[in-house]
């Protein structure tokens, strides 16, 4: 099957969901119009990874197919939750995000960075670490989302887009839903890190574990200080940024400089 035709498709229908969420933000017939795309485009995403996955025997780890992944399971994701939690507002900025990074794995093909390469035990940590990285990257996104819906109702009258969402204890309590999912595999990497990796202090990978542990505690001191003091409002949507942040370093900021950068 052609991966080009396949990825193709599936960037036209993640950029056409994107449009027919934004004109029409309040009609429920062009939602549902807009997700058959966007799981049109998860679809076909997905099985153009699956090929290139068979093509290569494994997965390709470089920085734009790593993103390229990271998007994929942060859309379909998303697309669970849906299912049964009005979250699909987020699909305004993942949706186009996914497009972005597809079009760039397709354009900077990079095969250096192969899955096949490690024993199930590295596989299970990295793949861990990916599924908390788009757990946290829909709660980091959810955030910003409830900081607008905050400002936006303080002011008369609200925009039409803040008007169609879910209110604002409803958007709280999905904001913590996500994390508490996101922290589960990210605990998990965590402790697969420790068990499985010979040096998680290394030089190479100091950065990356020191920044995912300061990550995993400023995310579990928020959902400690929202059972004991009730944390909520600007304290939730401030630690979760800087949570993201911080696993976002861990994350890309090697690969970008390595990569990107010094090419290596």
């Amino acid at each position: 099957m052609n991966t080009i035709a396949l990825a193709t498709l599936s960037i036209f229908a993640y950029l056409a969901s994107t449009l027919l969420i934004i004109r029409h933000i309040d009609q429920s017939t062009m939602q549902r119009t807009a997700l058959y795309l966007a799981w049109t485009a998860v679809c076909t995403h997905l099985l153009y990874t699956a090929i290139v996955f068979h093509q290569n025997s494994g997965f390709n780890f470089s920085f734009f197919s790593t993103g390229s992944l990271v998007a994929m399971i942060v859309a379909l994701l998303l697309l669970i939750a849906v299912l049964n939690k009005p979250v699909e507002k987020l699909g305004v900025a993942i949706f186009p995000i996914a497009a972005i990074m597809l079009a760039l794995e397709l354009n900077f093909d990079n095969k250096t960075h192969l899955l096949s390469g490690y024993n199930w035990a590295m596989s299970t940590h990295i793949l861990t670490s990916i599924i908390a990285f788009s757990l946290l990257n829909i709660a980091a996104l959810q955030a910003i989302l409830l900081a607008f819906q905050d400002q936006q109702l303080k002011s008369h009258p609200p925009k039409r887009f803040i008007q169609s969402l879910p209110p604002l204890q409803t958007m709280e309590s999905l904001l913590f839903q996500m994390l508490g999912a996101g922290i589960v595999f990210l605990t998990i990497s965590l402790v697969s890190g420790f068990l499985f990796i010979e040096d998680l202090f290394a030089q190479h990978l100091v950065h990356k574990t020191v920044l995912s542990i300061l990550a995993w505690v400023i995310f579990t001191g928020l959902l400690t200080g929202r059972r004991r003091y009730g944390w909520r409002g600007q304290t939730a949507i401030q630690w979760t940024l800087i949570g993201f942040a911080l696993l976002l370093l861990a994350y890309f900021g090697s690969k970008l400089v390595l990569e990107l950068i010094l090419h290596r």
